[in-house]
């Protein structure tokens, strides 16, 4: 499947499956609470490698690189920045070899920078979209399928990362997918309408909703977007609330069945591209798979 046919497959009504949770399940393999996955990349590559494998052994026919973090403003929480090349080039490298030559997408996974933009912040629009830019030229560099500007709360973060990559590359498809923890908001209180209206007439593919809040509260959001979105949709839901265990790590009660029953939900909402973010094992989107795929 290549990126054309992808964006084919989505006008002529086709239903996709992409991943689920990197942060989650890494944490799960032994990554500490805390600590950036894109760290393990270098240092714990084959992790990411398996991963990467078991998402595809459940279904996933869209495999994001380990990448979410990767800007250099984002890298420099952790002390990475000075690997910002090498991290970007070696997660595509890592899912490229996961996907072994199978007709398999490897989108390359942008996240937000962390910071708030000015000027309730300190990084300004300018240098958000040019640190977009500078990953999204390695993202070319290592051969991606399509770009996801994924978990983005704040219109004018997410229009600087569009700019960024948009400055790099117009062939490749681009989704942006915004996460409404607030409900059927996001933490800056922007609406599903707010996100299409600013998105629709950019150059953005799709859109998306990640991340976020309840199941419930996920598909509410999906039913305001596809209300004023004629894009193709992108929807990689929480498999629930989290809760904490007794080692600080976050559990979360959605189990794969149920996560797979609530898929002829989705699709009636417009869902067209499904997979799941945190607390989303390979258990849980193999049974999403066999529900798109029913």
């Amino acid at each position: 499947m290549s990126a054309e046919s992808l964006l084919k497959k989505l006008i002529r009504g086709d239903i996709l499956v992409a991943d689920g949770a990197t942060g989650t399940n890494l944490q799960i393999m032994g990554l500490p609470v805390g600590a950036a996955a894109e760290r393990w990349v270098l240092e714990n590559p084959n992790a990411v490698f398996k991963l990467n494998q078991a998402f595809i052994d459940a279904g996933a026919e869209i495999l994001l690189t380990c990448t979410f973090g990767g800007t250099r403003i984002r890298l420099r929480a952790s002390d990475l920045e000075d690997n910002f090349k090498a991290i970007n080039l070696k997660a595509i490298e890592i899912s490229h070899s996961a996907v072994d030559g199978r007709d398999i997408l490897v989108a390359g996974s942008i996240g937000p920078t962390g910071h708030m933009l000015a000027p309730l912040g300190d990084i300004t629009p300018e240098e958000a979209e040019a640190d977009f830019e500078a990953q999204a030229r390695l993202m070319c560099e290592g051969g991606v399928d399509l770009i996801v500007i994924e978990t983005q709360f704040d219109l004018n973060e997410a229009q600087a990362a569009v700019g960024g990559v948009r400055k790099i590359t117009t062939d490749l498809p681009v989704v942006c997918s915004f996460s409404f923890d607030r409900g059927t908001r996001t933490m800056m209180g922007v609406t599903p309408k707010d996100v299409a209206l600013a998105m629709n007439d950019l150059k953005v593919d799709i859109l998306g909703i990640n991340c976020g809040r309840s199941p419930d509260d996920n598909l509410a959001a999906l039913k305001q977007l596809r209300e004023e979105t004629t894009k193709p949709i992108w929807f990689k839901p929480n498999a629930g609330m989290p809760e904490t265990d007794e080692n600080g790590k976050p559990t979360y009660s959605l189990q794969p069945e149920a996560m797979g029953a609530l898929v002829p939900l989705w699709l009636a909402a417009g869902a067209q591209i499904i997979g799941g973010c945190c607390g989303t094992s390979p258990e849980h989107l193999a049974a999403v798979a066999k529900a798109v795929h029913a």
